[in-house]
């Protein structure tokens, strides 16, 4: 099924290079604050052990908060993009993001931190339908593969950064301080991006109610989509895994640094992004864009469950648990592009905000269930339990790729 197109955007000719980097450099710089925020809270779990005395459980609530606002928040999202336009909920999202960063600097309970988690949620939910609504309408179809390599690109080097910023910056600043420097960070992209907004503005989709009643809500009687909310659901899990745990993981079953630590989740992230580059070409040169997910998914499932073993030591398995971001990164431009072929025409903001709440369910629900596992000392059973549940989402993602040529055919 084709995506949303509108001429006045894409017209018959190419867009100039020029005109489709600026707004994919644009999308990818939003992209990768976002993710940033998803880890303004679990890199400093250690720092709220400590400080707070709080457990893995209720650490791990923080984050299904989170993600339950943002789910929610996505998936309405979506009408708002494709009625209003991208534009000024990505604008409105900064600002939420800021006043997060802000509250967390003076936090001084529990209490104060369900309050970050929620504001950060709400920062968080229309970023995928803002992102791929302008990508959509802006970028010229043969670079849209491209386009999407460079979206999940940016958002791994988000991931990347982040625990580079907190740990760096908490060392010398303080961590309340750091949410300080975190907030200017947020207002400094906000100026960046309000500065070249020409670059992000998006036509509101015109619908008869007359004419064609309950079509805004339709895209939600297809199979198609309900498997690709299950494939992010899957996938995500496995994600808040590595980004929760890992570092308090590697440091119970290894026995290393909180820095070595930290600093192999920036190269999980940071190899991921690796994966996505090579992946933006994988994906502009195959239609089967399920099997190439499968395929990776897999093979990360794999090199997950390796590591969960224990039996590879501290340095080894530092190695491959930063391969596995390598893995899954080269599966997330098929990824989507298998949505885009998924999506039904004119509902481009709604789908991609249900299905993409999928990946918000996937990061509210994993605290609760391998937090619990943390709680119990069963380190290397809650990595062993991401790579099932990494496996399960091949099935996911086969079930898409199915359904979407049955469409077609």
């Amino acid at each position: 099924m084709p995506t949303t197109t509108h001429a006045s955007f894409l017209p018959t000719d190419p867009l100039a290079w020029r005109q489709d980097a600026s707004v994919i450099g644009l999308v990818g710089l939003a992209h990768a604050s976002s993710h940033f925020g998803h880890l303004i809270l679990p890199l400093l779990f250690p720092v709220f052990m400590r400080e707070f005395g709080f457990s893995y459980s209720e650490l791990g609530l923080l984050m299904t908060v989170f993600f339950v606002v943002s789910g929610v928040g996505q998936a309405s999202s979506g009408f708002l993009v494709d009625r209003v336009g991208a534009r000024p909920l990505l604008f409105i999202a900064f600002g939420l993001f800021i006043a997060a960063c802000l509250l967390a600097s003076v936090a001084g309970s529990y209490g104060a931190l369900v309050a970050v988690a929620a504001l950060a949620g709400a920062a968080n939910a229309p970023f995928h339908p803002i992102d791929f609504t302008i990508l959509n309408q802006r970028v010229s179809a043969p670079r849209l593969g491209y386009a999407f390599s460079a979206h999940g690109l940016s958002g791994n080097l988000g991931w990347g950064l982040a625990p580079v910023f907190f740990a760096g910056l908490g060392s010398v600043l303080g961590w309340r301080q750091t949410y300080l420097a975190a907030a200017a960070f947020f207002a400094l992209v906000l100026l960046v991006l309000v500065l070249q907004r020409e670059h992000l503005q998006t036509r509101a989709l015109v619908r008869n109610p007359v004419a064609d009643p309950g079509h805004a809500m339709a895209f939600m009687k297809l199979p198609v989509v309900w498997w690709c909310f299950g494939f992010f659901l899957l996938s995500t899990m496995t994600l808040a895994v590595v980004q929760g745990f890992a570092v308090s993981i590697l440091k119970a079953m290894h026995g290393v640094t909180f820095e070595a630590a930290t600093f192999t989740l920036s190269a999980y992230m940071l190899c991921g992004a690796v994966g996505v580059l090579v992946g933006g070409f994988v994906a502009a040169r195959t239609v089967h864009s399920d099997r190439v997910v499968a395929l990776t998914m897999a093979s990360g499932a794999i090199l997950l469950a390796l590591c969960g073993t224990g039996w590879l030591g501290a340095t080894p398995t530092m190695v491959v648990l930063a391969a596995t971001g390598f893995a899954v990164g080269i599966g997330g431009p098929s990824r989507d592009m298998m949505i885009k072929r998924a999506t039904p025409q004119g509902a481009t903001g709604r789908v991609y905000g249900l299905v993409y709440s999928g990946l918000d369910t996937g990061f509210a629900l994993s605290p609760l269930v391998f937090g619990a596992l943390m709680d119990r000392g069963l380190y290397g059973a809650t990595l062993l339990g991401a790579a099932v549940v990494l496996m399960l989402s091949v099935v996911a993602a086969l079930g898409v790729g199915r359904r979407t040529q049955a469409v077609a055919a």
